[in-house]
């Protein structure tokens, strides 16, 4: 019995070293963790906090609330989304931007440019958002961000009204015979020189009179977008003609010229004009400025 009784309590005092040393592992193994999550959470913050600020990026948001001055810029020669009217800016773009600013608390000013020197003035901090009717495209977002689209276009021939049937596609007008004329450093030169290569191409620096050059016949077709189209049809009634404009040629999207990786502003004018299409004065501010004939 007493030899027994020794087995026992061999048995009893291992399961109570083993007990203890399963203890000594968990509250080990448990301060291992807290510790591994101490380190974590630290790491998450420090990144958050990076994100939040990343050095050498620009914070637009809060240097147009602190200056309260929102600098835009913008060619003003493209109706109906800029135009400059003898120093006064007006157009579908305008009146958005200047809500924009008002919902910023600061002052517009206009910084004037031109298509060609559009993202160079922009990237070289003359303005702090470019608008005017700017198509969305690969080249452009390789130098800036853009906001989230705001206005459907696509381009569209203007010709002279008895020449609507002549005009209606591409192949109609990609010839040797056919007389087109663009306007240098945006969109339509370059859907002029890849789509048109074939036709007769001129170039005119001025684009508020190159709608002469096709109706005193000069030209016979200048390829734009669809509500540039429409606006002139209705200046020159009866004597220059969208084609289809309800169908164009290639269609394009129209934003903002935000600048490179200041997301934080981008997400605050894509705001915006989100809350601005839900409340229809992004719809009545394009039907202000689109005529319907």
């Amino acid at each position: 019995d007493a030899q027994e009784s020794r087995g026992l309590g061999d048995v009893y005092k291992r399961q109570v070293k083993g007990l203890a040393m399963k203890k000594t592992a968990y509250i080990f193994l448990s301060t291992l963790s807290m510790v591994s999550l101490s380190l974590s959470t630290t790491s998450y913050a420090d990144t958050a906090l990076n994100s939040v600020a990343p050095v050498g990026v620009k914070d637009t948001l809060s240097q147009v609330m602190t200056t309260k001055k929102l600098r835009v810029c913008s060619p003003g020669d493209y109706k109906p989304f800029s135009y400059d009217n003898n120093g006064k800016f007006e157009g579908i773009d305008n009146d958005l931007v200047n809500g924009l600013a008002k919902s910023l608390g600061a002052d517009v000013v206009m910084v004037k440019t031109s298509w060609s020197n559009l993202l160079s003035d922009f990237n070289a901090d003359k303005c702090d958002i470019a608008v005017g009717g700017i198509s969305i495209s690969l080249p452009r977002q390789q130098q800036a961000l853009f906001t989230e689209p705001y206005f459907v276009n696509g381009k569209t021939p203007l010709v002279r009204c008895p020449d609507v049937k002549k005009y209606q596609t591409i192949d109609q007008i990609n010839r040797p015979n056919v007389r087109i004329v663009a306007n240098p450093g945006g969109s339509n030169e370059n859907f002029a020189k890849t789509a048109l290569s074939n036709a007769n191409l001129t170039m005119q620096k001025d684009n508020l009179v190159i709608f002469d050059e096709v109706a005193q016949r000069r030209a016979d077709v200048f390829v734009t977008e669809a509500a540039e189209a429409r606006v002139k049809q209705h200046e020159y009634k009866g004597v220059l003609c969208a084609v289809n404009p309800d169908k164009p040629l290639k269609s394009a999207l129209n934003g903002w010229l935000i600048p490179n990786n200041d997301f934080r502003f981008k997400a605050y004018v894509d705001q915006y004009l989100n809350l601005e299409k839900l409340s229809g004065n992004l719809d009545t501010t394009i039907n202000k400025w689109i005529p319907k004939d």
